[in-house]
């Protein structure tokens, strides 16, 4: 195994470390209107809120998750995992749970639905998609959560927030209040906190309108292969997927857009419009779950007010077209966990919290503007199919194949940390070391120093910061320093530089 130096963290759990700068006092827990003043809320229990809840505690911080649902709603709106969320579960090795409940998918189609062939040369250890319903990574969140020992409140609904200089008081529908240092609202694309911050969420409605379901048939495969290919010849926004004991996921184009989206459409809706369509509605019958989406597009002008910050759907919306939104949310929740956490903590250097936003959103703008380009694909119009035909053509080319596909896939993500060695701001793959992987020695979230050198410290920072010392032949560079979402911000071998670039993203160093 490497030889890690400095794993200990004896000061987390001094009274004297946790202080914050921004605070007079302690920020142990203490009774506030009959609760306890607690580290951070989140608000919204899918996948986002999950992820940066597991995030929060494997950093000792003291989370309460409250959740509108009584029970999980079993529906699974997204059905995979990029190639960069997986590499998140397997940076906290979680990915073995993963890869035990779904399939590994290297086909094309995931733009648009255009290109013929996964594209070679992806910068990942997982160049594919991992095929796994939204319910079972609900779940596994879930499990992992619990495990580090978030607290969960189903069936509670925030109807009030207010914050001061201390923290932030939420008042639920039932009378009670909770109140916390901080609260991040991942409660979706409606979401109530964005609203009761008054945030604002420009961007385009929706213009169009999809049926989603899963639905049992009548009709045979052959019927359903048959008719898919017909119609998706001229109709992008169609088509079935078998999900296995007779049940199919089924999406159509709606007559219009809703007035209210929060309404499923009925049965006899989906009937009709596959009728309208398809010219058949596949006899169709016993719902588990009927939906509609549209193809609005809107960001949240901001995803930090004060003591308060969005993530997920509460901070960005657009069409779930190339399997983006779970991926994304998730990927907020990695950015965020460990700045928060380092805020609460009080070693947190100043501007780190205020990062989150300088990153994230121009990442959600670039998801936006794909998933813009991919619904005007979609349309029928014929000036469009010209163009998607054109495209098509062009995706043959190994290149082009590729860089679209690392567009949806979050692996192409350069966070902007000024000038510098090539891999600054870039996070790394998961690279062979002469003793093991890198991401198995990223599970507990901290920071890493990979130094091949074995002539660079991180004394001082300990408590925050592992020093490995191996090498792998993979990087082309004496060493590396890696936040705790695997992002690089150092590469060299300069001990003055590196002690700089600990002190901008580690703090100061412990006494």
């Amino acid at each position: 195994m490497p030889r890690i130096i400095g794993r200990s963290r004896y000061l987390r759990k001094q009274p004297e470390y946790r202080k914050c700068a921004r605070h007079s006092g302690p920020l142990g827990p203490g009774p506030v209107n009959g609760n306890v003043m607690r580290d951070v809320i989140v608000v919204g229990g899918g996948p986002t809120g999950l992820m940066l809840a597991a995030e929060l505690r494997l950093h000792g911080v003291d989370v309460l998750l409250l959740e509108r649902e009584p029970e999980p709603t079993g529906q699974s709106r997204a059905l995979g995992l990029h190639a960069r969320s997986v590499e998140v579960m397997d940076q906290r090795g979680l990915l073995g749970r993963f890869l035990a409940h779904g399939e590994r998918v290297r086909a094309g189609g995931f733009f648009a639905g255009l290109g013929t062939s996964w594209p070679e040369g992806l910068d990942t250890a997982h160049s594919y998609v991992l095929a796994i319903p939204q319910a079972v990574t609900e779940r596994l969140l879930t499990e992992h959560a619990a495990g580090l020992g978030a607290e969960f409140r189903r069936g509670r609904t925030l109807v009030g927030l207010s914050q001061d200089a201390d923290g932030v008081t939420v008042e639920l529908a039932d009378g009670t209040r909770d109140r916390a240092r901080y609260l991040v609202g991942c409660d979706g694309g409606r979401s109530t906190v964005r609203k009761l911050l008054g945030v604002g969420f420009p961007g385009e409605p929706a213009r169009t309108e999809t049926l989603l379901g899963e639905v049992e048939v009548t009709a045979s495969q052959e019927e359903l292969a048959s008719v898919v290919a017909r119609v998706r010849r001229t109709q992008a926004r169609f088509g079935t997927m078998p999900l296995g004991d007779g049940v199919y996921r089924v999406i159509v184009p709606a007559e219009g857009v809703a007035g209210d989206r929060s309404v499923p459409p009925g049965l006899e809706e989906l009937k009709a419009r596959l009728r309208a369509v398809a010219g058949t509605d596949f006899g169709v019958h016993s719902p588990r779950w009927l939906s509609r989406f549209g193809d609005a597009t809107r960001l949240a002008e901001r995803y930090r007010t004060g003591r308060v910050l969005l993530a997920g759907d509460a901070a960005h919306v657009h069409p779930p077209t190339g399997g983006q939104g779970l991926n994304l949310g998730v990927q907020d929740a990695f950015n965020l966990g460990w700045k928060l956490a380092a805020e609460v903590d009080g070693w947190a250097p100043e501007g780190l919290l205020d990062s989150y936003h300088a990153e994230r959103r121009p990442v959600a703008a670039e998801v936006l503007e794909n998933t813009r380009a991919q619904t005007l694909l979609l349309s029928a119009e014929p000036g469009t199919r010209s163009v998607r035909g054109l495209l098509a053509e062009l995706m043959e080319f190994e290149e082009v194949n590729r860089y679209l596909i690392e567009k949806i896939t979050a692996i192409g993500v350069r966070y902007d940390l000024g000038e510098g060695h090539p891999l600054l701001g870039r996070r790394l793959r998961d690279v062979a070391l002469k003793r093991g992987r890198l991401y198995s020695l990223l599970h507990a979230g901290r920071g890493l120093l990979l130094d091949a050198t074995g002539r660079l410290s991180a004394a001082g920072w300990e408590d925050r910061v592992d020093h490995v010392v191996d090498g792998s032949e993979e990087l082309d560079v004496p060493a590396v320093l890696l936040r705790p979402d695997g992002h690089v911000v150092w590469a060299g071998e300069d001990p003055a530089e590196l002690t700089g670039r600990l002190r901008s993203w580690f703090g100061a160093p412990a006494a």
